[in-house]
């Protein structure tokens, strides 16, 4: 039997496959990106797709309507093929990777946070430099009378070039020398590494390739970021980001970490992360500066403890079971040809240590980037991305810690949810008389409502709260024109009618959203509190806070405190330090002494298993209202 996707916008895809296969794993196999934040368990109806002919047994689902259901909508987990199929798979299924919306990096807001991070870095005492060289190298040509080998020859030239005893040339280097040295008449560049008195070759070249360039990427749950560097002058070459490959084996790590223990499974999620998702940018982003692949001679990557399992190959199981160790912190000795990356096959590897299974890299080398460890004020350091990490402390101590919270966060568990891509709200004004909503949508002017983002739904239960439409569990307390109920009296807030939406489906927020919203917000504000708590401090002792992450970057930071999510301080004492963990890398991937002092930051850091801490549970309930059971935490937040 044959199954062949419709992909809007692209291609059609088809694939071969067996009775009873089921629709979402032939998708997966056949490369074609249906969004499944749980991973195919049947719980978030994201992976709707339409039967245009054929025969699926698909079992019934809540997400799927009597009306949609007789019009061909299907959701692709609950579907197995019985005969010759063809599926249309919508727009917004696979956007999700190739128009997310990710930080503009060349904006000048994001331009102005990264140099701000770097001058503190270097006002720090950290020297921003490397022991990476590019030898520009003239040899006399062989002849009878000179039969001196060619290496030897290259090796004469290199140690009166850079002042060095000893050299030493890779066999990726020799196998390419003769012919190198040839073609160019003995003149070349040789880029290598200066260790000690030892110039190390990595990549010999025409005399006129001079640049030798890093790589520093954050890999995270959701995006993945990438800037391309001159190792000499630290001057950024290249931006680009894209969403994870990895997205449609599951929304967060736990679902994933489940998809790799299938057979094959971790070979897939290393494929997605570096051949769909590494790969491409680095290819673009050596077009778009002009160079090489082979002139990149390190890479340093900032991200969670199982994206970095994954990235190489390991096995992620032990993250998710109790007592939660991974295989690794921190990775020696790793290349970019272990990886197969698109760089020198030499160039070393170096990914930010991590801390435990649910703190890794990408907090480390936000850490490094927020400065909070040169401080001699109390910082709290949160990156909002899929999952919500948490630093506390300053120069003399640094306590760390994770809780879930990513799905709600990334449009996950909400019936209308969205990532940040084309037609997602993400920011709301709600007239209090009117009870209309005033939307920013993400996309062109003309761009219609599809669903909600992260943002969106702060912004909208804030609003909600603040205007009395609903109380302090959730619950709608206020009827109007907005407001509807179904048959079980559960209400809704229409955020847009089928006839003002994209889809011509409406874009509602209901309670059962609204509760599992309110458990993700609890979760943040309920490890700040057992953070805190494990230090014996409070929150009014915050004298900063950082945030970080690329949710972070759209958040009202008065509305997030107004649900109770954030800490009840001071707004002037928020700052937005934009992808940190991008921050932190480039400091990493240009300076010796910046990579050590992340290492240094990384031992110097406490996790706090959350899960095991007594009274976190406590905290968590507590914190599981609007904006809290105990309002005098929240004192500036009320309903008008």
């Amino acid at each position: 039997m044959k199954v062949t996707f419709q992909i809007e916008g692209a291609t059609p895809v088809q694939i071969e496959c067996n009775a009873g296969d089921n629709l979402l794993e032939l998708a997966r196999r056949a490369n074609v990106a249906i969004d499944a934040p749980c991973s195919g368990n049947g719980s978030c109806g994201k992976c709707r797709v339409k039967l245009v002919e054929g025969v699926l047994d698909t079992i019934p689902s809540r997400h799927i309507t009597d009306e949609e259901y007789e019009a061909g909508w299907r959701l692709s987990c609950n579907s197995k093929v019985l005969s010759d199929c063809t599926v249309f798979v919508p727009d917004i299924a696979s956007a999700y990777q190739s128009r997310m919306k990710t930080a503009d990096l060349s904006s000048p807001e994001e331009v102005a946070i990264f140099d701000s991070c770097q001058n503190d870095l270097k006002a720090s005492g950290l020297t921003f430099a490397n022991n990476y060289r590019a030898l520009n190298l003239t040899m006399s040509a062989p002849s009878e009378d000179d039969t001196m080998p060619d290496n030897e020859r290259l090796t004469w030239a290199v140690q009166e070039a850079a002042g060095v005893e000893k050299v030493k040339i890779p066999y990726a280097v020799m196998t390419k020398l003769a012919a190198t040295l040839r073609e160019n008449n003995f003149s070349v560049t040789v880029k290598g590494l200066l260790e000690d008195d030892t110039f190390i070759c990595m990549e010999i070249c025409a005399p006129e390739d001079t640049v030798i360039a890093g790589c520093a990427i954050d890999i995270g749950t959701t995006t993945v970021s990438m800037v391309l560097v001159d190792l000499e002058s630290g001057k950024i070459l290249a931006k680009g980001s894209s969403g994870n490959g990895q997205i449609r084996y599951g929304a967060d790590v736990i679902n994933r970490i489940i998809e790799s223990t299938r057979p094959g499974g971790r070979k897939k999620l290393q494929d997605a992360i570096i051949k769909e998702t590494l790969a491409p940018i680095i290819a673009n982003l050596c077009r778009s500066a002009g160079i090489s692949a082979k002139s990149i001679l390190r890479l340093c990557i900032g991200a969670n403890t199982t994206m970095n399992h994954l990235l190489v190959g390991v096995d992620a199981d032990p993250v998710r079971m109790d007592p939660y160790i991974p295989s690794f912190f921190g990775w020696e000795d790793l290349t970019a040809g272990d990886l197969k990356l698109p760089a020198n096959p030499l160039a070393p590897v170096i990914i930010a240590p991590n801390i435990g299974s649910y703190v890794g890299g990408d907090i480390t080398a936000g850490t490094l980037a927020s400065m909070i460890w040169d401080k001699d004020e109390m910082s709290l350091f949160i990156d909002l991305g899929t999952n919500g990490e948490l630093v506390f402390g300053n120069r003399d101590f640094l306590m760390s810690c994770a809780c879930s919270a990513g799905p709600a966060f990334e449009g996950g568990d909400i019936s209308c949810g969205m990532r940040a891509t084309d037609g997602a709200v993400e920011a709301c004004v709600i007239d209090k008389t009117t009870m209309e909503p005033t939307l920013t949508i993400v996309g062109d002017a003309d761009q219609k409502c599809v669903g909600i983002c992260g943002s969106g739904i702060i912004d909208i239960i804030s609003e909600l709260y603040r205007c009395g439409i609903i109380n302090a569990k959730g619950l709608f307390v206020r009827e109007g024109d907005r407001v509807k109920r179904d048959q079980h009296g559960m209400g809704r807030y229409v955020i847009a009618s089928a006839a003002e939406s994209e889809t011509g489906r409406e874009v509602s927020i209901n309670e059962v959203d609204i509760d599992n919203f309110i458990r993700a917000k609890g979760a943040i504000f309920s490890a700040i509190d057992t953070l805190l708590q494990s230090v014996d401090m409070t929150v009014d002792m915050i004298d900063h806070v950082y945030v970080a992450g690329g949710i972070g970057s759209g958040i009202n930071m008065k509305n997030a405190v107004n649900i109770g999510m954030l800490p009840d301080v001071e707004l002037e004492k928020f700052s937005y330090i934009g992808n940190s963990s991008l921050t932190g890398a480039y400091a990493m991937v240009i300076s010796d002494e910046a990579n050590a002092k992340c290492a240094e930051v990384a031992a110097n850091m406490t996790y706090l298993e959350l899960s095991t801490y007594p009274g976190y549970m406590d905290s968590f309930v507590a914190a599981c209202f609007i904006p809290h059971t105990d309002s005098r935490l929240f004192p500036s937040s009320v309903q008008e």
